[in-house]
């Protein structure tokens, strides 16, 4: 099984939204760079089978741009297990219910997306894989899904991932 960590992109900082936290949204910049860190992603031939999402507004909105450039046919699914505190161990209970052949796309926060990165590759979570707005990694799972099983297959960071996307190739 494949599982590809994405970041939300750029938001509205929080001291310039009045809002409530869980409604702050991308800027249009962040919008943007989103659609572009897609195409990188379809570069890279990422094809996903479900797409899940944290259900704070920029990483729902960052879905829906990932979602419709990659021509995702499944629905866009939002699950707490992607909140910026979620525990990583729960992120993975949703992945052990899934095919083999799936490719999954998550995208979340941080320090969640980190944790869970760490707790699938090391059997631990640290915060020493911190992952940029709109950055993200592919990491490979075996069945059945345990922690500290997960090779990483790329990791990759916003600016990556948009020269991919412009250049048309995952040669850069």
């Amino acid at each position: 099984m494949d599982c590809v960590l994405l970041r939300h992109g750029i938001a509205v900082e929080r001291d310039e939204w009045e809002g409530a936290e869980a409604d702050r949204p991308l800027t249009e910049r962040g919008a943007k760079r989103v659609a572009q860190v897609a195409a990188g992603l379809n570069r890279l031939g990422v094809q996903p089978t479900d797409v899940l999402s944290s259900p704070l507004i920029r990483a729902i909105e960052t879905a829906k741009i990932v979602h419709r450039s990659l021509r995702v046919r499944s629905a866009v699914q939002i699950v707490e297990e992607l909140l910026p505190d979620a525990p990583p161990d729960r992120l993975l209970s949703i992945l052990r219910d899934l095919p083999l052949e799936s490719c999954l796309l998550c995208i979340g926060h941080e320090p969640q997306l980190g944790m869970a990165a760490s707790f699938m590759l090391f059997g631990r979570a640290t915060a020493s894989c911190p992952m940029k707005k709109a950055g993200a990694c592919l990491i490979e799972l075996p069945m059945p899904v345990k922690p500290g099983r997960g090779a990483l297959r790329w990791w990759l960071t916003p600016r990556q991932l948009r020269e991919m996307g412009k250049h048309g190739s995952a040669e850069c």
